[in-house]
């Protein structure tokens, strides 16, 4: 019944969104999904003549920038997704701005009363009525506050949750009409949809993107390079944000840049250290470094803003993303193919020898290249192809990162174009690479899985004492035809020695590695471990052999 009623109640905007697809040539596609009986449309909707002038691409991307913020939001969004759209696509929706004409002043004011309670000039000194930014979501405003302080106030637009939450109920309908398709049950359109409600409806909380402010400048405390603006949360609301004014030059207007006299090489190094220190050290990145967003300042300093948008990589995925690099740079295609399999990137059953070969194919085009004339976009526009043809699953922070890094090199190739981004880099690598060989990553994993192991072990008299009481019942589950044979009997009395050593094996690298914390911090217990280790080492070598041998 709710979804009746929901279908009732969005049937006006189902309607214009399935006219407008059709209108820029998706009529097909509203059929393949039963979108004309869903929504009764006429033919003559679905049938409209198309104009040729510009490309399917292109008609997609005029086709979300008239739908409005929700789908301009979600084209942004899958131009971060190559394992799910073709390269052409992807590089049209790239080109999908953001910025909308503004809100008259007294209709948005209305958005902070209802916050406040209160109207904005008894909480401001002053207030600039036209917009200094104005996006689909919100726009900002600069003002004074009572105590002088120069601030922006970023305001939501009135009723947009109203429109965005209709837009998504709408989407997560046609996801379940594809989810029964072929094409659905490939790429699992609801999950897409509801990962893409997680992501926009962050966005919109502005609590939340006062909280990411907050993170970036606790990172970077102790970096000079970067300033990060105050957040003023007597002042932020679920739909409102003031947050410290920061004064400064446009990355990209080098006319600016060089009548200040600005060091460029420097500014390319800080964005650089930005991006490294984000990924390689923090795992948590801003998502969106495009030019608008990042300022500089006196001594080279760069100024960072609008962090509704943010990326997260756990040390895993870190790990994870050196071990590719690494498998790369040895242009060991084999490798990468079975690295993206235990990363789980790799959906059903696909042709291994044929990805591999692709893989192979762009390692080739790199090859004997120095690191400072590769270029991360170029690696991405490679990747682009190969991950939709075999429909490669990365996670999408991966994709999101990759598009970061793309911005920034092209922010540095205008600042400096022979900017070489491996000069900050380098270092980052190296302390990344010596975590591969950490003992406290291995201990941490080994004791992550240790009540696991625990468990197992503990269990082994109990289902043993079982096993036994059911043979005895003649309730065997197992029926084991040994005959007389001596020959036979030793095989077994083998193989449960063999047995019994495997365990006993386990549990004492269990117990060495639970003391091995304690132990990194006494030389004499940190020598026993280590003999320990060998001599296990040692013992499961031999059992090995013998086991080969038998």
């Amino acid at each position: 019944m709710t979804s009746y009623l929901r279908h009732v109640r969005n049937l006006s905007r189902f309607r214009k969104i399935a006219t407008v697809f059709a209108r820029h040539g998706f009529g097909s596609i509203l059929e393949y999904l039963n979108l004309d009986k869903y929504l009764a449309l006429p033919r003559s909707i679905l049938k409209q003549p198309t104009p040729e002038t510009v490309s399917v691409p292109t008609h997609l991307r005029l086709a979300l920038e008239e739908l409005g913020p929700t789908f301009i939001k979600l084209g942004q969004v899958f131009s971060t997704r190559p394992d799910i759209l073709p390269p052409d696509i992807i590089h049209e929706l790239n080109q999908l701005t953001d910025s909308v004409a503004p809100v008259p002043w007294d209709t948005i004011r209305t958005v902070f009363i209802d916050e406040f309670g209160e109207e904005p000039e008894q909480v401001f000194n002053s207030l600039e009525k036209t917009p200094i930014g104005s996006a689909s979501l919100a726009q900002v405003h600069a003002a004074e506050l009572k105590s002088g302080e120069q601030v922006v106030i970023k305001i939501q637009r009135p009723a947009i949750e109203d429109t965005i939450r209709i837009d998504l109920e709408i989407l997560e309908d046609i996801a379940r009409l594809a989810q029964h398709t072929p094409i659905g049950q490939t790429y699992q359109p609801l999950e897409i949809v509801n990962e893409f409600s997680v992501t926009i409806r962050s966005e919109l909380n502005y609590l939340r993107e006062g909280r990411n402010a907050d993170r970036f400048r606790e990172n970077f405390r102790n970096e000079n390079f970067l300033v990060i603006p105050e957040v003023y949360w007597e002042y932020t609301t679920h739909r409102v944000v003031v947050l410290e004014k920061i004064d400064g030059i446009r990355i990209d207007n080098l006319e600016q840049l060089d009548a200040a006299g600005c060091d460029r090489h420097q500014i390319a190094m800080n964005a650089t250290r930005l991006i490294m220190k984000e990924v390689f050290e923090d795992g948590f990145f801003h998502a969106d470094p495009h030019a608008g967003n990042l300022v500089v300042l006196d001594g080279e300093r760069l100024g960072a803003m609008d962090f509704g948008m943010v990326g997260q990589l756990s040390q895993v995925d870190r790990l994870n993303l050196f071990r590719l690099f690494g498998s790369a740079m040895q242009m060991d295609a084999d490798e990468i193919v079975e690295q993206l399999i235990r990363m789980d990137a790799v959906r059903g059953r696909i042709d291994r020898k044929a990805l591999s070969h692709d893989i192979e194919r762009l390692l080739q085009t790199y090859s004997g290249q120095p690191l400072s004339d590769i270029k991360a976009r170029n690696v991405f526009s490679d990747l682009m192809p190969i991950s939709f043809r075999y429909n490669l699953s990365l996670p999408s922070n991966f994709w999101l990162l990759a598009k970061s890094l793309s911005m920034l090199e092209g922010l540095g190739s205008q600042l400096d174009p022979n900017f070489n981004p491996f000069e900050v880099g380098e270092s980052y690598i190296r302390r990344l690479s010596r975590l591969l060989w950490d003992p406290r990553i291995f201990s941490h994993a080994i004791l992550s899985n240790a009540s696991s192991w625990q468990h197992f072990l503990s269990e082994i008299p109990r289902v043993g004492s079982d096993f036994l009481r059911d043979i005895r019942q003649s309730r065997a589950p197992i029926i084991l035809d040994i005959g007389g044979a001596r020959s036979t009997l030793d095989r077994l009395d083998r193989m449960i020695t063999r047995l019994s050593l495997s365990l006993l094996l386990a549990g004492l690298v269990i117990g060495l590695a639970m003391i091995l914390p304690i132990a990194l911090e006494n030389t004499v217990f940190l020598i026993v471990i280590i003999a320990g280790f060998v001599s296990l080492f040692g013992l499961a070598l031999w059992l090995i052999i013998s086991i080969f041998r038998g």
